[in-house]
């Protein structure tokens, strides 16, 4: 048996986990523990079950990727919400070094592919994933400004504040009394 690593776009949360779980057990494609942005099959896929395998997971708005460096810009991505996740617990790292140990690439070249891909740097591309996790900690209503500002490994939450006007245009006070009416989902950044 010979294992193949299938990379699938727009997968970043775990109800993404459980619905494309749900696609591979629908087709009777044996596979291991799906994991965010990907999925081990046990056999190689024949064509004719890929093509209807990437048409079930496009109505459920995935995208099954074939090429280098599109792979490469979905693990970036999907590399990102781990930092965050990891950030939020406390740890802290650098974010190049994570990268780059992570996906064994200079940083520089990881950059230069993100932002010709995607039209922003990989430092824009995660400011606006704490901005998304800031709405979701506001819209809780369980902290203070300051304490999301310390949870989220800022300086202060006048830096919090600063950068969360500068993506949204709307102050974090402000955000939290209009609500969940602006925010987005991860796969959507």
């Amino acid at each position: 048996m010979q294992n193949e690593v299938l990379h699938i776009k727009n997968m970043v949360c775990d109800r993404c986990i459980k619905s494309v779980t749900n696609i591979l057990c629908s087709l009777s494609i044996t596979h291991k523990p799906v994991k965010l942005g990907e999925v081990t099959i046990t056999l190689s896929l024949p064509p004719e079950l890929k093509s209807i395998l990437k048409q079930k997971l496009e109505e459920d708005g995935f995208e099954l990727i074939d090429d280098k460096k599109s792979k490469l810009i979905e693990q970036i991505k999907k590399l990102l919400v781990t930092f965050l996740q990891e950030e939020i617990e406390g740890k802290k790292f650098k974010l190049s070094a994570f990268l780059g140990d992570n996906l064994h690439h200079d940083y520089s070249y990881l950059s230069n592919l993100f932002s010709s891909t995607e039209g922003k740097t990989i430092e824009n591309y995660f400011i606006n994933l704490k901005v998304e996790k800031i709405k979701e900690l506001l819209v809780y209503n369980e902290l203070s400004i300051s304490e999301i500002a310390y949870k989220m490994g800022y300086s202060s939450s006048a830096h919090l504040s600063n950068q969360f006007k500068h993506v949204t245009g709307l102050t974090p006070s402000y955000f939290k009394t209009i609500g969940s009416a602006k925010r987005k989902s991860l796969s959507a950044i």
